[in-house]
């Protein structure tokens, strides 16, 4: 981590642990080095800060090219590398941006569902995520965020102060569809692409608040 990443992961590990009370478990399950597609479900804004802050490494996250053109905004998305998507464009750019830094051995946090929650229930997987996973070699750790829609779902204008938490699963390794997809033909890897995120969504699914509270990162 450089020093203004750093400075913002502290500030938002004060801010989960004095006004969210967060918990976090299970960090050590994501690998400390090498390229990590952590792939977790959407509620709330609060949701990307929460779950870098939960880690040990510096973590790559995407969000909208206009974004970019904000002043101090745009310079300080570009200083901590993260990926513009363009929403309304193609994502050619996006994709290549989230491969990037994932051959550079990074960390990049993606959402499966897409968008965030509209009533705090886990949606299907899109597609998309299924594609890049396939297309790299790094290892996909699912991660689900509790309590963040109703600290800050879409029907609050402001955070509340509830208890979030944050759980790390095992890593999944998607060998047999990475295989499948260099040999299949092309009408069959979207279904490729699709069973990939669905595997994903499941795993995230499967993950359930812990009622140890010792483990923190």
């Amino acid at each position: 981590m450089h020093l203004s990443y750093r400075l913002g992961y502290r500030a938002f590990r004060a801010l989960f642990a004095t006004y969210f009370h967060w918990r976090v478990f299970h960090p050590e399950r994501v690998p400390a080095a090498g390229p990590v597609i952590l792939a977790a479900n959407h509620a709330s804004f609060i949701d990307p800060p929460l779950v870098g802050a939960g880690i040990r490494r510096m973590v790559h996250y995407l969000a909208r090219d206009t974004l970019f053109n904000v002043p101090v905004m745009g310079g300080l998305l570009r200083l901590w590398r993260v990926v513009p998507v363009d929403r309304e464009g193609g994502g050619g750019a996006g994709l290549k941006g989230i491969w990037d830094r994932l051959a550079e051995g990074g960390v990049i946090l993606l959402f499966p569902e897409g968008t965030r929650t509209c009533d705090g229930r886990l949606r299907p997987a899109k597609a998309g995520v299924g594609l890049v996973v396939i297309k790299s070699i790094a290892p996909v750790v699912p991660v689900r965020v509790f309590g963040t829609y109703q600290a800050y779902g879409r029907h609050l204008r402001w955070p509340r102060p509830r208890r979030v938490m944050v759980k790390y699963g095992l890593p999944l390794d998607f060998r047999e569809l990475r295989a499948e997809a260099r040999v299949c033909a092309k009408p069959r890897l979207k279904t490729v692409y699709q069973a990939a995120a669905d595997q994903i969504m499941e795993a995230i699914a499967r993950l359930e608040p812990c009622r140890d509270v010792r483990q923190f990162p």
